[in-house]
């Protein structure tokens, strides 16, 4: 049996291939929760409660949880300043962030591969 799959990635043990998809579907709950926000709160409960001493997936967790919480933020702000139109700029800034942020770490917790700066404020 190779090391190797299908794919070309190396085999991890079980518990990496369950945070591997613990981590794409908090993802994939973060973008459904354009549509109805509590899917992004169950995905956020998930990236809290996972408890993993895999640095690759702990800066998926990290990154999801950091991407959650400033999003809130920005949101509701610009919520509170769509009362003065400015914030209709910051909540459409705040979802163009949130899809790349999404996206970009969707891509990485697909190829296995971890977030660079789990702590950054961007990309």
């Amino acid at each position: 049996m190779s090391d190797y799959d299908m794919d070309g990635h190396p085999r991890g043990n079980p518990a990496d291939d369950k945070d591997r998809t613990i981590a794409i579907v908090i993802y994939i709950l973060y973008l459904l929760g354009f549509g109805g926000a509590l899917t992004a709160v169950v995905g956020v409960a998930l990236a809290h409660s996972k408890t993993t001493h895999d640095p690759l997936w702990r800066s998926h967790f990290d990154y999801q949880i950091r991407t959650f919480w400033l999003g809130f933020a920005t949101l509701v702000v610009g919520g509170i300043l769509a009362l003065v139109l400015i914030g209709y700029i910051i909540l459409a800034w705040w979802a163009l962030w949130t899809v790349i942020r999404v996206v970009k770490g969707l891509m990485l917790a697909i190829n296995s591969e971890p977030v660079d700066d789990p702590q950054t404020l961007w990309w």
